[in-house]
């Protein structure tokens, strides 16, 4: 293959005239970083909740959950997305629609939202299957309980987050993929800029999951999976 390789790009200003295209892909990674662990916040919230409603035995309140699962689950991320961004403004009050389309940084408050929402499904599909009883002591006992049994998982939901949080660009935002697509649009080293954004993504992944290892092995419950065995004393 007769590719003409430039790694000297990188710090080659790019066409905003303010940065290097490295500068723009760590911007990129800012990005990409932010919308993950605020879409994060927001799954876990709105996934727990939900996880526990599911599990009363409120009839109502169980099929409302199953509603709101079957719901945000099923319909494809970039579907959403599209939806919160360019339907959302159009069906909502004049005013507040007019609002949202001025909002600073209106694709990332969306990519938020819209991944909060599609992860908070799965969540609660979790949290769910993590809850051992019907008891009154979800918030003391059972949900600190179920996230130290269902942190694996958790883990790779989390990785997932990060993964589509590249989605967001196609409604703007100017996260990891985004700037690596902008950068081989304008200089041509496509090899380059997309290197660059892989080794990214693999080392954020690989701190997340020794990360998530050491938390897993400090927090493990004796006897469930992901515990050490016990050692034999004689």
């Amino acid at each position: 293959m007769n590719y003409n390789w430039n790694w000297g790009i990188f710090f080659q200003t790019s066409p905003d005239g303010v940065h290097t295209y490295l500068e723009t892909l760590l911007l990129g990674t800012g990005w990409t970083l932010a919308t993950a662990l605020s879409a994060w916040c927001l799954a876990l919230a709105m996934g727990s909740l939900v996880g526990v409603i599911r599990t009363t035995p409120h009839r109502w309140l169980v099929r409302l959950g199953n509603a709101y699962v079957e719901l945000f689950r099923n319909i494809p991320l970039l579907v959403q997305m599209f939806l919160w961004y360019f339907v959302l403004p159009e069906i909502v009050p004049i005013q507040l629609g007019d609002w949202l389309k001025q909002l600073p940084d209106a694709s990332f408050y969306t990519a938020v939202v819209a991944l909060g929402f599609y992860t908070s499904a799965r969540v609660a599909e979790q949290v769910r299957a993590g809850i051992l009883t019907r008891t009154q002591a979800y918030l003391y006992v059972l949900l600190p309980m179920a996230y130290r049994i269902i942190l694996p998982p958790l883990t790779s939901e989390f990785l997932n987050i990060i993964k589509n949080s590249a989605v967001a660009l196609t409604i703007g935002l100017m996260e990891l993929t985004a700037r690596a697509r902008a950068m081989q649009e304008f200089s041509f080293q496509v090899f380059e800029a997309f290197t660059a954004a892989t080794i990214i993504y693999i080392v954020i992944n690989i701190i997340v999951t020794f990360g998530m290892r050491y938390v897993e092995q400090r927090v493990a419950v004796p006897g469930l999976i992901g515990a050490k065995p016990a050692v034999a004393t004689h």
